[in-house]
């Protein structure tokens, strides 16, 4: 049994009458935790920050079979409270009731992945002295039992002085069990019935050093594993087989570029059939408010902007949706690990460890949760230039641009068979751009202003494993939600003040020309700057308004160059910019588009995860020289 102190007193921040009880999911990477989330709360879910960090905290409501509701918190993926990274500070808080924002939670359920029973037990310990009631939740179950391994969760538990359960997050057998325990914190109210034990690991009330803290508790989870008949699962074949191809050191780099490619090359040619759809859908629903609306001021605003300027918007949603489509199969299905090993030979070359390529691979649909990923990097160098670099990796919201460009100035030819064409080649010739300027600034940065060692790079390889259907549709549809709220807020603003500006100052009661707009007064205030690189005044406009989110300069363009529900596949929009840049002109903005970090909400978030100005200023200033540098040189050699 464990060792133990006087009985916890109840949680300060217990839930008052009225709160539903509030359930943490705690447990290391990889456990499963947040597919056990998924399944609990289905679509019941909701993301936000912690107050005060960049933390992602998701929540979501769990329905028992009584009718009874709680909530469900899905704490970041822990191996210790030693809070030597941010996800550890926040995980340890939450449990201790020290988090702001968020009441003290009234039971816990541990997931640890059953066949890496006794690493992932000693998280064990740590949870038990927050002193709030918990679960063990044994997740994989059936991989264990398939390799051969086994565990008494009866004599476990009883060694453990805890319930403990056998479980499958992903088809869900087992849960049915998490329900008593569930029914039981549900009906108990604020008060603790049975305070979880305290644990001492410091005899006489002297901490021990961290070391000794450490091999104590790994003496006691070998001490439970022993008592509770615990047969380690056998190696995985199946992982040892893919695993001599995709870490082998030709045939690892082969597959992972194979992969790379297919993605674009879907992102490019197999979501045309479903971005027509959206336009489609778009286009109708348009022309039938127009019809339905008098012609007044407001059905202008509500058509040439806001149905002009989100729909342009809306139309990439399924590009975007089948690269996160792709990213969480990767990544559920245990690859990335792999693809992180395989990163590490190059990364170590430039000053960084493989642990960042994850961070990395992530800003390919959005810097934003990149930058926050980044603080699972323990070395605080590694982390500042991971977090400097990010941005160059070509975000989602490129993606716009990048298609209505290469639609007007590439023609289509195949390259290689129907496998790649000359448009996704030049698509993953810019993602290749972005990536070589992050990784020559990040061997620039441990050279120079971030100059030290190369911290050591470890990581556990989860086995393979078939991606979760229902997991990878909540994901999409979450990644879906925040699209939709990020066109329904940032761009829709965007949209309302372009329009506005383009109608003033009005002459005879119309709207003036495009060029005598405060618009257009604008553009040509900035054209000077801009004309070194082969654009006028209306990609100038376009610039500006792009500080707020990359995609809004098509809706722009489309506005200034009065193109109705303009998007990458308008002919007529690909037409006017034809009128307006030559080859050259619309390399040198694509390349600009690649280096510049036009993005508001990268910048908050790089200046609250630095800790100020400094980093993020130097960050957008060196992105924008060497955007205006790229897109001259392109424009001149073109």
């Amino acid at each position: 049994m464990l060792p133990t102190a006087a009985p916890a007193p109840p949680p300060s921040g217990s839930r008052t009458a009225g709160n539903p009880p509030l359930i943490a999911l705690v447990g290391p990477p990889n456990a499963g935790k947040t597919t056990l989330f998924n399944r609990l709360t289905g679509l019941r879910q909701k993301v936000a920050n912690y107050p005060g960090v960049t933390v992602e905290r998701k929540t979501g409501a769990l329905r028992l079979p009584s009718g009874a509701q709680l909530e469900v918190v899905d704490l970041p993926g822990v191996n210790g409270f030693s809070a030597r990274t941010m996800d550890e500070r926040v995980t340890r808080d939450v449990l201790e009731g020290r988090a702001e924002g968020i009441r003290h939670p009234d039971a816990v359920i541990l997931v640890v992945d059953a066949t890496r029973l006794e690493p992932h037990l000693m998280l064990v310990e740590p949870v038990m002295e927050t002193g709030v009631p918990m679960i063990l939740v044994l997740n994989m179950w059936d991989e264990l039992e398939a390799r051969g391994g086994s565990v008494d969760t009866h004599v476990l538990g009883e060694e453990l002085g805890i319930d403990v359960v056998p479980a499958n997050a992903r088809t869900g057998e087992g849960l049915d069990a998490l329900d008593d325990f569930l029914e039981g914190v549900y009906e108990r109210g604020p008060m603790p019935e049975r305070p979880c034990p305290a644990v001492q690991n410091h005899p006489g009330g002297v901490p021990l050093p961290m070391a000794d803290a450490f091999a104590r508790r790994r003496r006691r989870v070998r001490g439970w594993t022993r008592g509770a008949a615990y047969v380690p699962a056998g190696p995985s074949a199946f992982s040892r087989r893919l695993d001599s191809v995709f870490l082998h050191p030709i045939a690892g780099p082969a597959v992972f570029l194979t992969v790379v490619v297919m993605v674009f090359e879907a992102m490019f040619a197999w979501a045309v059939p479903l971005m027509d759809g959206v336009e489609w859908g778009i286009a109708t629903s348009g022309e039938w408010v127009a019809a339905t609306l008098p012609d007044t001021w407001f059905r202008a605003l509500l058509i040439d902007g806001v149905w002009a300027g989100v729909g342009s918007v809306l139309v990439f949603l399924p590009q975007i949706l089948i690269l996160f489509a792709f990213l969480g199969v990767l990544e559920d299905s245990g690859y990335l690990a792999r693809a992180a090993v395989i990163a590490d030979r190059m990364m170590y070359r430039v000053g960084l460890q493989g642990r960042a390529f994850l961070p990395l691979l992530s800003a390919y649909a959005c810097a934003v949760p990149a930058i926050l990923s980044a603080r699972t990097i323990e070395d605080e160098r590694d982390r500042l230039a991971t977090i400097f670099v990010a941005p160059f990796m070509t975000c989602s919201a490129r993606l716009p641009v990048y298609a209505l460009l290469i639609a007007a100035f590439i023609p289509e030819r195949p390259l290689l068979g129907p496998f790649l064409g000359t448009r996704a080649a030049t698509l993953l010739g810019l993602y290749a751009l972005g990536a070589l300027a992050a990784i020559g600034t990040a061997f620039l940065l441990k050279r120079t202003l971030l100059r030290g060692q190369p911290s050591t790079f470890m990581m556990e390889l989860p086995p393979y494993r078939v991606p979760s259907l229902r997991s990878l549709g909540l994901r999409l549809y979450d990644r879906t939600k925040v699209f939709l709220k990020r066109a329904g807020r940032i761009i829709l603003v965007v949209a309302i003040v372009l329009w506005a500006l383009a109608q003033v100052p009005r002459v005879d009661g119309a709207a003036p020309v495009i060029e005598d707009s405060v618009l257009g007064t604008v553009g040509q205030l900035i054209e000077p700057a801009i004309e070194p690189l082969g654009f006028d005044w209306r990609i100038g406009i376009g610039l500006v308004s792009s500080l707020a989110a990359r995609e809004v300069i098509v809706g722009t363009l489309g506005t200034i160059y009065g193109v109705e529900n303009a998007d990458e596949g308008s002919l007529e929009l690909q037409d006017a910019l034809k009128r307006h840049l030559d080859l050259g002109s619309a390399v040198g903005l694509l390349v600009f588009f690649v280096f510049a970090l036009q993005c508001m909400s990268t910048v908050a978030v790089a200046r609250r995860e630095t800790g100020g100005w400094k980093w993020p200023a130097l960050q957008f200033g060196y992105m924008l020289t060497l955007a205006y540098v790229g897109a001259w040189v392109a424009n001149a050699l073109l």
